[in-house]
């Protein structure tokens, strides 16, 4: 029996890594982002900025915005040489048009496009006021909509190309003092199915991703502030952790990839379980 094992563990070991096989580097290559043009909103900090690293890493050139010049310099030196970065306000609907033309005519076709960028605001709904709720509506709805809009008219001409749309676990279920945020995620969901009827047939695919609790420096402030709450979604979730933001990023990846080419009109929670949790 002890020679058959070490036969067997003969046989097995490889101390020097073989050429790759067609099989292999076709593999490879579905999940690469290699040669691609990808917009990641937000993409100064936190998710944005791990969805942004991920795909550079992935062989993506990636153009990040956001309103703080500062925090963009500093996520483009972290990136490297395949991130550039455009100062913009998703909340200047009329300025929309005219960044993605900015984008295409400066650094070329648009082929991912990754609707990053929101606000949360926790407060009873009693108290949540009309400005308030329209504020944020504004910011991760109708800047969502119209970003995707002025991407979706070129690549649909293009017929090819992938939108993603930051999604929550606020679209799930019930999560109290999040009224306003929960409505937009809700709707951002909603808009996934409808644009992927649309768009898929034209070599567009839209889909969304899901996050839960996500650590990252603004949900470890909110989370220590409110230790109950901390509590509350570390036992709904399975996996009895919060995720990584490049949890969020490699799902980022792989969705924009071929790899994902049959995945169209989808939202896939990232949340260890959370929302299948009890």
């Amino acid at each position: 029996m002890e020679n058959i094992v070490e036969l067997l563990s003969q046989n097995g070991r490889r101390d020097e890594p073989g050429p790759k096989t067609t099989g292999q580097v076709a593999h490879e290559q579905a999940f690469s982002l290699a040669g691609r043009l990808a917009l990641v909103t937000g993409g100064g900090s936190g998710i944005g900025l791990e969805i942004a690293r991920c795909m550079t890493q992935a062989g993506a050139t990636v153009i990040i915005t956001g309103r703080r010049e500062e925090v963009l310099k500093e996520a483009k030196q972290a990136l490297g040489e395949r991130a550039q970065y455009l100062v913009n306000d998703v909340c200047d609907l009329a300025s929309i048009d005219g960044l993605i033309e900015h984008i295409e005519t400066t650094f070329g076709p648009l082929d991912v496009l990754v609707n990053n960028a929101g606000i949360n605001m926790k407060k009873p709904a009693l108290q949540v006021t009309d400005e308030e709720f329209a504020r944020i509506i504004n910011t991760n709805l109708n800047s969502v909509f119209a970003l995707t809009r002025a991407a979706a008219q070129r690549m649909v001409a293009r017929r090819r190309g992938v939108i993603l749309m930051i999604s929550s676990m606020a679209a799930y279920y019930g999560i109290d003092r999040v009224v306003a945020y929960a409505a937009s995620k809700s709707a951002v969901e909603g808009m996934v199915k409808v644009l992927a009827s649309e768009f898929s047939a034209h070599g567009v695919r839209v889909n969304a991703i899901a996050p839960g609790f996500i650590e990252t420096e603004m949900s470890r402030t909110a989370m220590n502030s409110d230790p109950d709450r901390k509590s509350r979604a570390l036992r709904r979730t399975p996996m009895g952790s919060f995720g990584q933001p490049e949890d969020i990023g490699r799902a980022a990846v792989f969705l924009a990839s071929d790899a994902a080419r049959y995945i169209t009109g989808a939202s896939l929670p990232v949340d260890g379980g959370n929302s299948i949790g009890f």
